[in-house]
């Protein structure tokens, strides 16, 4: 644990040297970057090792605080989800500290480093930490660290509101999770999550407290909502970071919710499983609606996260009936996904920035002819689009195919969870081919065509470091699809630390790496063979001559960009048979007079949970405006709040 001590040490240390030389741009990028990215290499270390089968040991140091400990550990669960973490974390740091210089013309980039480092250090010891008050400790400061970045641009318009639908809904998460935590604590008389075991009765509950709570963090339909209006305003870097990682703990807190539960429960599995299916559905069908990139990119998290819950979901299903071989399988393909959407969502959310900066606009209908002009950007877009749309060799395609090869297994012997492994191929089967054509929408229409504005027609390649940083997790991407097997074995013993006790899960893991070896080496032999065509193509055939010729044109002297399909024409056809689900509304204004001002038609998407939320958002905004009185500003006044504090305290512990 020396290193992963070292680790924290240096996202600290980053943070507070970007602070003390926030007067300084370069000097605060480089020492909070150069923190971010010295944490991360020391932190990969330990978790190396653990999924390795080396034991890097535990603390446990005395904290003042009732109840409270610094114990940390690091087992093969916590070391999975601390490898995404690290690994994101060093792309990002490097991506951001070209990305956000730009910006100290306008504010001092010293507390945006700060909070970068501190949200790096928060997720660390959120999965490190193994005692619930240090585990809540810690994930309020990953909140709150993450709430500042994402209001990094907050003179803008939105942005406000963005980061305050964020903060409520994670709070409301928080909440659900402060009552399983008392829960267990009281059921086991100690916050150590060592000491927690699964109580006689009220076990369900418990699942569905962690259900909740986690899967807000998650964004699980409908508690999704502050994924799209935060992901799109917070700088991209952050973005990345955010879907990337930090999305991911509420899938971790799920699992190490049922690992200290003592198994998987039918209810349990069914349960996830739905919300899965919800949420992959729902997110497929709303980023074929969205004209900002990013935003479409958050509704894609959704989808991922609810396609990570189905392979969760159907493997804790399959444990609870004893069909190991099964949920082994499924619970691969979900944990391989966690490292496959951290590296693919990561590169697409870099790439929007460096399209940002580049093209000048993330809105669908204003961009074209991209690629031409952004070669890197555009290329790293697309492979990141055919990633997540599980096309091989790419790693996405390893991931889904194990969700899928459990589910066929499961049809094809009779298993008992049959009725639900038809509900799976059925589920993402429909997501897939729906998220395949929205990223074929955002990826041909911002990158292909010609440009529909200015700002895309003067669009130029973002600086080298942010081009660097989308290539390597590019080349990442082409990796680890092809050696997904090697993954598969980092990932086994968190898949058998997940299983019930006693349950072997050997077998069906070397055959399903077999499996994927094979898979692999086709995959391999694909993308060689295709390189070597083109570099035959190129040695043998002369440099081809562009010759440029009209086209069909209606009858128009010249085409012109405004005849190409817009991002909203392209996704019409799906959009206007599930219009109840995206709840589409068009504006048409309906010429007037002899002589007819211009007149523009416009469609928008509303998201179908924001009526849920928006009686909560103003009954908390209510209430705070009720409680301002409190605030003030008297220090006797707040002495008084203490102390009155104090002595309920004591009166409950009394009583």
């Amino acid at each position: 644990m020396t290193l992963f001590a070292l680790a924290l040490a240096a996202f600290v240390a980053g943070a507070a040297g970007a602070l003390l030389a926030a007067r300084s741009p370069r000097l605060a990028t480089g020492l909070g970057a150069g923190g971010a990215v010295v944490g991360s290499l020391l932190g990969l270390v330990p978790a190396a090792l653990v999924l390795s089968g080396r034991d890097v040991g535990s603390v446990r140091l005395p904290w003042s605080v009732p109840g409270g400990s610094l114990s940390l550990a690091i087992d093969p669960l916590s070391a999975f989800f601390l490898v995404p973490l690290f690994a994101v974390g060093a792309a990002t740091a490097v991506y951001g500290a070209a990305y956000l210089l730009p910006e100290a013309r306008h504010r001092s980039l010293g507390p945006a480093w700060l909070w970068f480092d501190l949200l790096l250090a928060s997720m660390a010891l959120v999965v490190a930490a193994r005692n619930g008050l240090l585990f809540l400790v810690a994930w309020e400061a990953m909140a709150l660290s993450s709430f500042f970045l994402v209001v990094f641009h907050h003179e803008r318009d939105g942005v406000p509101r963005a980061g305050w639908v964020y903060l409520v809904a994670t709070h409301l998460g928080t909440a659900f999770l402060l009552v399983l935590f008392a829960w267990l604590a009281g059921d086991a008389d100690s916050l150590e999550f060592a000491d927690w075991r699964r109580p006689a009765s009220g076990a369900s509950w418990l699942f569905a407290l962690a259900l909740v709570g986690f899967g807000a963090k998650a964004g699980f339909f409908p508690l999704h909502v502050w994924l799209p209006e935060a992901h799109p305003v917070a700088p991209s870097h952050v973005s990345a970071l955010l879907s990337a990682v930090m999305v991911k703990l509420g899938l971790y807190g799920l699992l190490r919710v049922v690992s200290l539960l003592g198994g998987a429960d039918p209810l349990w599995g069914t349960a996830l499983l739905g919300v899965g299916l919800v949420s992959a559905a729902y997110g497929a069908l709303a980023l074929l609606a969205q004209r900002d990139l990013k935003r479409l990119l958050a509704y894609s998290t959704v989808e991922n996260l609810g396609i990570a819950a189905v392979g969760l979901g159907l493997g804790l299903r399959a444990a609870a009936s004893g069909a190991t071989s099964l949920a082994v399988v499924a619970l691969a393909g979900a944990l391989l996904h966690v490292w496959n959407h951290a590296l693919f969502k990561g590169l697409l959310f870099l790439g929007a920035g460096s399209l940002a900066r580049g093209a000048g606009t993330l809105d669908l209908e204003r961009l074209g002819g991209v690629l031409r002009r952004m070669p890197t950007t555009g290329a790293s877009l697309l492979v990141g689009a055919a990633a997540i749309c599980a096309l091989p060799p790419l790693n996405g395609f390893a991931s889904e195919f194990l969700i899928y090869l459990g589910s066929l297994e499961a049809l094809g012997t009779g298993a008992p969870i049959a009725a639900h492994a038809l509900a799976v191929v059925a589920g993402l089967a429909f997501a897939g081919a729906v998220a395949a054509a929205g990223f074929v929408r955002a990826a041909g229409v911002a990158l292909l065509g010609e440009p529909r504005s200015a700002e895309a027609a003067a669009a130029r390649e973002v600086a080298g470091p942010m081009r660097g940083v989308l290539a390597v997790l590019a080349a990442l991407c082409l990796f680890l699809g092809i050696a997904a097997p090697v993954a598969l074995r980092a990932a086994a013993p968190a898949i058998e630390q997940i299983l019930p006790a006693g349950a072997e899960g050997g077998p069906a893991l070397r055959a399903a790496s077999a499996l994927l070896w094979q898979v692999a080496a086709a995959g391999g032999a694909v993308a060689a063979a295709g390189a070597a065509l083109l570099w035959l193509r190129a040695r043998l055939l002369p440099a081809p001559v562009a010759r440029p010729v009209g086209t069909w044109d209606c009858g128009h002297a010249a085409p012109t960009p405004r005849m190409q399909y817009t991002a909203s024409s392209f996704a019409q056809p799906l959009t206007r048979l599930f219009a109840l689900v995206l709840r589409v509304r068009s504006s048409a204004p309906e010429p007037a007079g002899i002589a007819p001002a211009p007149a523009s038609f416009g469609t928008r998407s509303e998201d179908l949970a924001a009526g849920v939320y928006a009686g909560i958002f103003a009954a908390v905004a209510e209430l705070a405006r009720r409680l301002r009185p409190i605030q003030a500003g008297s220090p006797q006044l707040y002495v008084l709040y203490t102390v009155l504090a104090a002595l309920a305290l004591l009166l409950w512990k009394v009583l």
